[in-house]
Parts: structure tokens; C-alpha cells; sequence
């Protein structure tokens, strides 16, 4: 199984003297549209005036330009590491040990905005900027990322995905038609049977079935194989069997 993540956009700052490596990132055919993504990007920091309207930041928020500007030169962490956040808090992957990290490693992958989906333990650096951002001589983030990253997923060709990213993510890289996916939908019961969707709990709720599947490590090759784990590790996940999207009831 592969695992899908959306980024976060609060992050850890610092990190090690290990700077950005683009040859090192999973999906390595990706390597064009990061570099001209991240040339726009810094090249972007060099008008603060601009990038500030382009990435719609207040005054309290221009540090992030000079953020922008060392993407090349700037400390980096572990993408599981550098994001924070609801999702990122409840998979707590630091804490991690270190059987289950490398786990991380081989089955997750969190797509961020201006280096597409990378590894859990791929080292990037702090940067600000959002999946609905144009950046000035780039097209549109959708397409610039979104037929790339389908290709690259389709060339990786996992057995399953589990998608647990946003809308605005999967428009940056739909997974392709080739390998079977499924989502999930956090719900709660409600009464008369119904059940009711949830917000704020669902980024929590999934950070915690990521961190579960990271310290249980099971192999999982198909929807019916992540559905019989759930049945046996007491997550309930209900939907029709062929079913794209699945709830998980918290």
C-alpha cells in the first residue's frame, strides 16, 4: 500500500546543515517541474512587494519571503518531521521508532506544493506556499503538477493507494486509472443511524490510522486487504465493497 498525504501549512522551522537535494526526492521524474517550480519560487523573493500579494501574506507573515529565498541553502528535516499541524500532530512521526519510520519511508508519501509528493523521510526545507498559487512564469499549479504526478504514480505503480489528501491536492495529481484507490471520509454515529461528517477531527483522525499502520506494519496489497487489517485491528471502515470512498467511523 501506498499512503497519500496532504502537507500542512504550518512547519517546523530549522533543521540540519543538510541542504535540499531534488535528486534525492521520491519520484525522481518529477526532477523538471520541481526545479522550474522552485526557480519561480525563489525568483519570486526577489520582489517582496510581489511575493507577498502572490502568496497572500499580512505583514506579520513577510519572514516567510526569506524563507523562500534559502530554499536552496536553508536547513532541512524530514517532510514527516517538518510539517505540523492537526494530521501531522497526531501521527507524531518523530516519536516514531525507528522500524516504524522506515516504514513511513517505503509506504508514505506527502504532496507538497512546490516539490509535488515526496518520500515521509525525503529532507526538505521550510518554505511557504499554497496548492492554489500561480507563480509568476508558471502556469497554473494544476497543470503544471497534475499530469506529471499522475505519470510518475502510474510508473511507480503501487499495489493499492489510500488517498487521504485534499481536494486541492488530488487536482495536483490525480492517481491514475491503473491503480486501484480509495479515500476516506470521517464520520461519526449519529442518531437514528445516520452519521455525521467531520472537520476539524478528520485530519486527527487520519494522523492517528497512519501512525497505527506505521507501528503495525501490516502488508497490505489490496482495498480488501486494508479492510480486512481494519476488521482485525478494531478500525471500523464501512462502504460498499467496490466502494472508491470509505467512511471511518470515529
Amino acid at each position: 500500500m501506498l499512503i497519500l498525504l496532504p502537507p500542512s501549512e504550518t512547519k517546523q522551522r530549522g533543521g540540519h546543515r543538510r541542504v535540499l537535494d531534488l535528486g534525492s526526492l521520491a519520484l525522481p521524474s518529477l526532477r523538471p517541474q520541481r526545479e522550474e517550480a522552485l526557480r519561480a519560487l525563489i525568483a519570486l523573493s526577489d520582489d517582496p512587494g510581489r511575493a507577498a500579494r502572490v502568496l497572500k501574506l499580512g505583514p506579520r507573515q513577510r519572514d516567510e519571503i526569506a524563507v523562500n529565498a534559502a530554499l536552496r541553502t536553508g536547513p532541512t528535516l524530514p517532510a514527516a518531521d517538518r510539517y505540523t499541524g492537526v494530521l501531522f500532530d497526531a501521527l507524531d512521526a518523530p516519536s516514531l521508532d525507528a522500524a516504524a519510520r522506515r516504514w513511513l519511508k517505503a509506504h508514505v508519501l506527502i504532496h507538497s506544493a512546490p516539490f509535488g509528493p515526496v518520500g515521509a523521510l525525503d529532507l526538505l526545507p521550510d518554505y511557504r506556499l499554497g496548492a492554489g498559487v500561480r507563480l509568476p512564469g508558471l502556469a497554473t499549479a494544476r497543470r503544471h503538477w497534475a499530469d506529471a504526478v499522475t505519470a510518475a504514480l502510474a510508473e511507480a505503480a503501487p499495489p493499492v493507494i489510500l488517498d487521504l489528501r485534499s481536494h486541492a491536492y488530488v487536482a495536483l495529481g490525480p492517481v491514475p486509472a491503473s491503480v486501484p484507490v480509495v479515500s476516506l471520509r470521517v464520520v461519526t454515529d449519529a442518531p437514528g443511524g445516520a452519521v455525521r461528517a467531520l472537520n476539524h477531527f478528520n485530519k486527527h483522525a487520519k494522523g492517528e490510522l497512519v501512525r497505527r499502520l506505521a507501528t503495525e506494519r501490516p502488508r497490505i496489497r489490496s482495498v480488501a486487504g486494508f479492510r480486512q487489517w481494519a476488521d482485525a485491528a478494531g478500525v471500523r471502515l464501512t462502504g460498499e465493497v467496490d466502494a472508491a470512498e470509505l467512511d471511518l467511523v470515529v
